[in-house]
């Protein structure tokens, strides 16, 4: 008989990877739902390297199967082993989620089980890892594996802490799993994928002037189709840093990169100039774009090629979709900028 996370940490013997640099990463990400719908299933899991999803399950399709770029990679992974691996995790993850409701005696109520789990490689060497779950939004359970063993978060979770612990074996393949199989399967990935996750996708800007009555004026500075994501936006007028104006976070745009914009807010009889200053690892250094008063007429096709800016995350299953043709480019790509006119607006007619 399988003890409680036998199945869930099995693993085949993966080769090493060459040498790498990093941080890198192995993710996997569970949910679970008491009461499922059409557009969330009962059971869904994703797996990340580094923010990339790589394949994606759920208990509708039953299959695991590759996302983006990694379509069109064979070899990388036995996708109906790792489909039955999956099936199985479900069951398991399934039956913990049965088991707290039935600790606080709510079974037709509406909740949701979480669990995330990977780790970390640098330099080659393993770097960290992780293993936690949490229920209806609230930490749950974690695993600490200096001691190892289960910390229980929650009241519910002593129960599930002698489940998992029932034999001291189990804990021990938990930790083996973080320490060693964990950090095999990631190098083992990395050689199909380290080219796609090491790209330097540079922004392309876009700098539009908005004009709202009874307002100041708002302009605008859009980045977007850059990786990784980390970057930095800010205006900035004669020098100095403007100490008006709000950054949003940065927001995957659904094909493998990300957009973000920084908006800030100047009196009308402020002609600038002003500009909005883009760092990111893409560029050779620092790109300043210029922003100046014209005619105030409408520029509204100058955003209209640009992505949607949603506020919402992108439905994981799409995440990377369209980016295969980028997975082995290697030539740097210069960056586009774009300047739009001034523009009168409604208060309802942009985000």
């Amino acid at each position: 008989m399988h003890g409680p996370w036998e199945v869930l940490i099995q693993t085949s013997a993966c080769p090493k990877g060459g040498n790498t640099e990093g941080p890198y990463s192995l993710t996997f990400l569970y949910m679970g739902l008491s009461k499922p719908s059409r557009l969330f299933p009962k059971f869904q899991a994703t797996a990340f390297l580094n923010d990339q999803a790589f394949f994606h399950y759920n208990s509708d399709s039953r299959k695991a199967e590759p996302l983006g770029p990694w379509r069109q990679i064979k070899g990388m992974e036995d996708w109906e082993k790792e489909s039955q691996l999956q099936k199985a995790r479900e069951e398991i993850f399934l039956v913990t989620l049965k088991d707290i409701m039935d600790y606080y005696k709510d079974r037709e109520g509406s909740h949701t089980f979480q669990g995330m789990f990977g780790c970390e490689i640098q330099n080659n060497r393993s770097s960290g890892a992780f293993w936690r779950y949490a229920y209806d939004g609230k930490d749950f359970i974690e695993f600490n594996k200096e001691i190892p063993a289960w910390v229980p978060l929650d009241p519910a979770a002593k129960k599930t802490k002698q489940k998992w612990e029932a034999e001291k074996v189990y804990v021990q393949r938990a930790k083996a799993y973080l320490e060693e199989e964990c950090p095999r399967m990631l190098r083992r990935y990395l050689n199909y994928s380290k080219t796609h996750l090491d790209r330097q996708d540079p922004p392309s800007v876009s700098v539009t002037g908005y004009l709202v009555p009874g307002k100041n004026k708002t302009l605008k500075c859009l980045a977007y189709d850059f990786y990784p994501q980390g970057i930095g936006l800010r205006w900035i007028r004669t020098g100095m840093k403007q100490e008006s104006g709000s950054r949003v976070d940065v927001l995957p745009s659904g094909n493998g990169t990300y957009q973000s914009w920084v908006v800030a807010e100047v009196p009308l009889q402020d002609r600038g100039p002003h500009f909005c200053l883009v760092e990111h690892s893409g560029l050779a250094q620092s790109l300043t774009v210029p922003w100046e008063e014209k005619q105030k007429t409408r520029a509204k096709g100058s955003l209209e090629s640009q992505p949607q800016q949603s506020p919402f995350l992108p439905d994981m299953k799409e995440l990377n979709s369209r980016n295969h043709r980028q997975f082995h480019q290697q030539e740097p790509k210069e960056a586009v900028q774009t300047q739009g006119d001034l523009e009168t607006e409604d208060l309802n007619t942009w985000s």
